[in-house]
This record gives C-alpha cells, structure tokens and sequence, in this order.
C-alpha cells in the first residue's frame, strides 16, 4: 500500500521514529523503520548498506547531478526520563511542538527528508537520493563509510540538522586529544617510592588553558577553541598513588587542521610550561581513538575527529539555496551562516569536496537537551520550502 507524500504523514512518522531508541551502534530498528517507510512512498532502490546506512532514491526528470539529502540515525542518550516535561520516547505533539529525543536533532527532519524526495520523484531536475546515516554522534562513520565506498555519487549534499530556517554552508571541526602521563605507581603511604603521574597535571592544564588563547580564527566560522574536559586516573583508588593520568581535550578546530597539527601545537604548549620533566615522568600527546562497530558487524578503531568544512557565502549554489527557501515572514532570501556544532557535512564536503548546505526546522538550543523538541509549524513550512531548495541546488550545479 502506497503513502502519500504529505506533511502530516511526515510528522506521524517522526513521531513513530522517536519511540524506537537508537544510540550509536543500535540503530538496526531505526533503520528497519525507515526502509518500510521508504518503500511504502515507493522509492527506487531501498536498501541498507554494509554498514547500517539507509538508502533510497527518487529518480528525475532529468540528467542534474544528483542531490543526496542526508539525515542520521542515532541519537544521544535521554539521560533521566523523570528530568523530561514530555517523555522522551514519547513522540507526543503537545502546545504546538513534536516533543522527545530526536525530535529536531534529528528525527524531524529525516521524515521531512524522506517525504520530500517521496514528492519529488519524476519532478526534481535530477535524481534524489536519500541516505540516512550512522554513527553521527560518534564522528560520523557512517557518512565516512557511505561516501568511501563509492555506492552514491552526489553532485551537492544537502544535510538536516537543525538551522531554524536559514541556510548553513559550515561549521568548525571536533577533535579529541588526550595528553597521557606515566609515572610509577605506590603506597599513599611511601610518596617517595612512587612517581605520582598527577604532578604534571597542573603544568599540562595549564599548558592547555595557554594553549586557548592563541587560536586561530576564520572570519565565517570564529575562532577554534580548546577545553580540557575529562582527567581520567589509574589505578583509582584513594591510598594508591597513580600512575597514570589522561587528560582529554575537546578541540573545535578549523578546516586545514589536522592530526599531527594538533598533536605538535600540545606538545609545543607543554615544552614553553615545562621545559624540563621531574625524573621518572614522562608523557605523550594523542589523539583519542575509539573502537567502533556499526549494528551491521562493522568494526573500526578511529580517531576521534569530525572534520570542518566551509562553503564560500557566494558560491552560486549557495546563493541558489538561500533564495530558494527564503525567510518564513518573506523578507527576501534566507540568512546564510554556519552552524555552531559539527555534522557528517564535514566528511561530503571538507573530505570529498561535494558542494554542501545544511537546512532543516529547530532551533539548536534544544540539541541534546531534556527538552528536545521541533515546532511543528516550522517544520510544516520547512517541509514546504525543501522542495525548491533541491531543485535549485541541482538547477545551480548543472549550469556551466
């Protein structure tokens, strides 16, 4: 039985979507969820790839480079329910909002999404595909694994995370350095025995917080910015003195950092703290990894970096978006700027270089909060402008 492509449609399956709980790596029911969707509004070509990601297509009327209209799966944990005002996999439309986890970040806007390449099938100037991804939360393995294996070929991307009706081009990247100290661990009761990993802490922190105040900075996207956010101690216990201590950063860095970049500037920032080490310490400068496996089997060990990208304010395709979608009180185009937090468009754009913006209804306050919700009126009329977005996209990439 067909579905029809209607916004109501779209705001039941959101609703449906978040009742099933999906946290990084556990998407399977998410995902089983979204391919019948897909195939009862009859798109082309539904499938799930090797790693989790979900696939659909809405063949055109025409040869425009495709456009791949990109949502993900997961979603951060809900934390304690009795904190939430509306239950978090309740799903539940009350005082004008679509309430719980994933509501706009990003379940709202993956119905949305799916619905408007339902619509355009045989419309759009060119095919649109639809991948909803995994792993987003972690880093992005999904977006990384899907554009990697060369199974979609997009001319432009356009992702769904949260913009409040503007037009988004960028965003800072994330990355996660860790600086590791060794020492020699001992009885609390014989200090002298022992090589406490916890003297360099200080130096290190404040080699870090020296660190923040020489950040570069982007005249779009600000000022990439460092904060040490988890020290972690081994063996924990109170009357042993340890011998290891990991400090972890969080790095919003700019696109053209990188790994070593990062890793040498640390190291930098410790040497001018601390020029020369108290015997028996040592340390080093990491990146922090993670072992991930996607609910398909896929298994990964990868650094924790989600790369940044920018497009340029007047690219063609951007000036296209913005005019497309214009404002909700129809004041002329919409306002362009990027994002605050970092999406899988780092990977379409700022590693494969496909022409990228980001558009969807919800404010990014409610991100990962327990009061995670979307307006439905704006997402009606979201759902109403993402029509136009995807033909002028394609329309501005197809031309000479």
């Amino acid at each position: 039985m067909s579905r029809e492509a209607s916004f109501e449609n779209a705001l039941a399956f959101a609703a449906d979507l978040i009742r099933i709980p999906g946290l990084p790596g556990q998407e399977g029911d998410v995902a089983r969820r979204v391919v019948e969707e897909m195939e009862a509004l009859g798109l082309d070509d539904v499938r799930v790839d090797a790693a989790g990601n979900v696939i659909g297509v809405a063949r055109g009327r025409g040869d425009a480079p495709a456009a791949l209209l990109n949502c993900h799966m997961d979603v951060v944990a809900e934390g304690d329910h009795s904190e939430w005002e509306v239950p978090p996999f309740s799903g539940e439309v009350k005082d004008g909002f679509l309430h719980g986890r994933g509501a706009m970040d990003i379940k709202g806007p993956l119905a949305i999404q799916t619905y408007t390449a339902a619509a355009l099938k045989g419309e759009a100037p060119g095919d649109v595909i639809v991948a909803h991804t995994v792993l987003e939360e972690r880093g992005g393995l999904g977006m990384k694994l899907l554009l990697e294996s060369g199974s979609v070929d997009p001319g432009v991307v356009i992702i769904g995370e949260a913009t409040h009706g503007d037009v988004c081009i960028g965003h800072r990247g994330r990355a996660e350095v860790e600086v590791a100290i060794t020492g020699l661990a001992g009885h609390a009761s014989v200090p002298a025995q022992a090589r406490n990993a916890l003297d360099l802490v200080g130096d290190v922190l404040l080699a870090i917080r020296s660190l923040s105040e020489e950040q570069g900075s982007d005249p779009v996207l600000g000022t990439s910015s460092l904060v040490t956010t988890m020290i972690d101690v081994l063996p924990q216990s109170r009357n042993v003195i340890p011998d290891s201590a990991v400090i972890t950063i969080d790095w919003r860095i700019l696109p053209g950092d990188t790994d070593e970049s990062l890793k040498a500037r640390v190291r930098g920032a410790i040497e001018r703290q601390l020029p020369v080490l108290p015997e028996g310490l040592s340390y080093v400068v990491r990146m922090a990894s993670e072992h991930q496996r996607t609910y398909t089997g896929i298994r990964e060990t990868r650094n924790l970096l989600t790369p940044g990208f920018l497009m340029a304010e007047d690219h063609p395709m951007v000036l296209a978006a913005a005019q497309a979608v214009g404002r909700r009180d129809g004041a002329g185009a919409a306002t362009i700027r990027p994002w605050k937090f970092a999406t899988d468009g780092g990977w379409s754009c700022g590693v494969h270089g496909i022409p990228t913006v980001g558009f969807a209804p919800g404010e990014e306050r409610f991100a990962h909060t327990n009061r995670e919700r979307i307006d439905v009126e704006e997402a009606r009329w979201g759902f109403g402008r993402y029509p136009m977005l995807v033909a002028a996209v394609q329309t501005a990439i197809a031309a000479p």
